[in-house]
């Protein structure tokens, strides 16, 4: 399966940025270091009902 890319927002510094999903990833969380900030964030990957990925993205501490 091909990754999606998924428009999100730093929660540290406001930024927008570009994750690229794996499907392989769907229900998991993982660390990720913000493009702009180097501030580690969580992402939560999940599969919606028509089978599309989507995150949550949120601070490492919150």
């Amino acid at each position: 399966m091909e990754r999606e890319e998924w428009d999100a927002q730093c929660p540290y510094c406001g930024e927008p940025l570009t994750l690229l999903l794996d499907p392989m990833e769907a229900g998991a969380d993982y660390s990720e270091d913000c493009q702009v900030c180097c501030q580690p964030m969580v992402v939560s990957v999940h599969a919606e009902a028509d089978g599309t990925l989507a995150a949550q993205v949120r601070a490492e501490h919150e």
